[in-house]
This record gives structure tokens, sequence and C-alpha cells, in this order.
């Protein structure tokens, strides 16, 4: 495996938590800002987000069992396992997609106050994240599929997959910070 490109991905991933910790940062500080509009409590339906959060932690396990059957050079089930991941994560974005969407129409768009101009920032970049990942698995599917599971080929589903569980991670405190703490407050 190329340390540089894995000393590089990491650094990626970085750059990428900073983007993050600043959306984090300005979603907590602009949270009140509801400018008369709908606030958390009023908006964020829990059960909702919860379901998205089950289908990404899903196809988080089913990254992993994608990236075992890679090392183990079966072909099969880790095409299998990726084409699951795919559905979920397809799955998670449809969610998404449809809650922007009902909160658009009921009138709280990004443009109704600071609040939502900040949580549609934080979540819609998450979701572009997601949508980058949906499009690197398959690029994987189709590697695997007509190429040897080379030591190149390996370590790009090793930083896919990192890819992949540092998106579940991310969604993990955006549930927690923003769905979580919302509904409370």
């Amino acid at each position: 495996m190329n340390d540089t490109k894995v000393f590089g991905f990491w650094l990626y991933l970085m750059t990428d938590l900073v983007i993050f910790a600043v959306l984090f940062a300005t979603y907590a500080v602009l949270s009140e800002s509801t400018f008369g509009g709908p606030s958390p409590k009023e908006l964020f339906r829990i059960p909702f987000a919860l379901a998205e959060t089950l289908i990404l932690l899903t196809s988080s396990f089913t990254c992993s069992l994608a990236t075992l059957a890679v090392h183990r050079e079966q072909k099969k089930p880790a095409i299998f396992w990726f084409i699951v991941t795919f559905a979920l994560g397809v799955s998670f974005l449809v969610l998404e997609i449809s809650e922007f969407s009902s909160f658009i129409h009921e009138g709280a768009g990004p443009q109704r106050s600071a609040f939502l101009s900040s949580f549609f920032a934080l979540v819609g970049t998450h979701g572009l994240h997601i949508s980058i990942g949906l499009l690197w698995i398959l690029v994987a599917i189709l590697r695997i599929w007509f190429r040897e599971l080379s030591t190149p080929t390996v370590s790009r589903i090793l930083r896919l997959a990192l890819f992949w569980h540092f998106l579940d991670v991310v969604w993990i405190f955006i549930f927690t910070a923003v769905y979580g703490m919302g509904h409370l407050l």
C-alpha cells in the first residue's frame, strides 16, 4: 500500500473534519436565530431522523462486510455488499431530499432564517458527501468486477471505507447535535 496516498487521504479527511466543525459551530451559534420562523423543535421529526440514522449505520456495516470480502479476495460477496451499501446510501439520500423538500414546501427554506440557512448548509454538505461516496461506490464495484484485486485496488477500497465511515460519524454528530438537541431545547 502506498503510504503517501494513505497519508494524503488522512489529510483530506482532516480538512473535511475542519469544514464540518465550522458548519457545526455556525449551526450552534445560529440555531436560535429563527427570525419568527419555525424552531428546531417545531420542525424536526425525530422518528424520521432516526430512520435516516439507522439506514446510514446499517450501510456502514454492509460497507465493512464488503471490505472484509475484498481482503479475502471474494469478488462476488464484495460486489453484493457494496450494492447493498449503495442502495442504503441512496435510501438515506432520498429521505434527506424529501425532508428538505417538505421543509421548503412548508415555507421553511434556507432563506427563511439564519437557523434554517445553517441547518441546510450543514446537512446539505453531508448529503453532498454522501452523493460523492455513492459515486465512489459505483466506481469501486466496477473496479472489483473488471479488475484483479491488486494492492492499489484494495488500497482505494480501504480509503472508500474510511470515507464512508467518516460520513457515518459526522451523521451521528448531526443526529445528536442538530435533531436531538434541537428537539430537546
